[in-house]
């Protein structure tokens, strides 16, 4: 929600529009939060992908939100994706990624993409809830790209009990 004496005042210029503030507008407004502050032109290429939760990079972990994109904390902006893509952003949380996607980093996912290639990265999901970040090994095993990989468990799938895949991990933005 907006607070329309804070709006009045970064309309007339006798506040400056905070980075936060320019990122509420920018999704208020469907401007990016560049425009507001610098003057930047718009990014045909830029998209807005929902940022829904947060995935363990680690073991399977219960989380309900991994594919619903409603229910989407905010807004992550970022280019060079496929504008085909069905996208959502996680938040990583865990260390068995962090050569790749260090802890905190946003991933985006590309939910179409489910078929496996050798060295591609994956959210996965157990089927009961559990969903990992992993990068896939054929024939049957997703394992963790650490600096501590002994720390780090590789699942390995019979045949017969193939995990669902949520979609391929296809860029790591970390903000320092």
């Amino acid at each position: 929600m907006i607070n329309q004496n804070t709006l009045t005042s970064n309309e007339n210029g006798n506040r400056p529009i905070s980075r936060k503030m320019a990122e509420v507008y920018a999704q208020v407004f469907n401007v990016s939060a560049g425009w507001l502050l610098y003057g930047e032109e718009a990014n045909s290429s830029r998209m807005a992908i929902p940022l829904v939760s947060w995935v363990s990079a680690g073991a399977l972990t219960e989380t309900n939100t991994v594919l619903h994109d409603e229910d989407a904390i905010r807004f992550e902006y970022t280019s060079e994706l496929d504008p085909a893509g069905d996208w959502i952003a996680l938040r990583v949380q865990g260390r068995s990624m962090d050569k790749i996607s260090p802890e905190d980093s946003i991933i985006f996912v590309n939910r179409k993409e489910k078929m496996l290639v050798p060295n591609g990265c994956y959210i996965i999901s157990d089927g009961d809830g559990g969903a990992t970040y992993k990068r896939y090994r054929p024939p049957n095993k997703f394992e963790p790209v650490s600096t501590k990989p002994e720390e780090f468990d590789t699942l390995t799938f019979d045949q017969g009990q193939e995990p669902e895949i949520i979609g391929r991990v296809r860029k790591t933005v970390l903000s320092l």
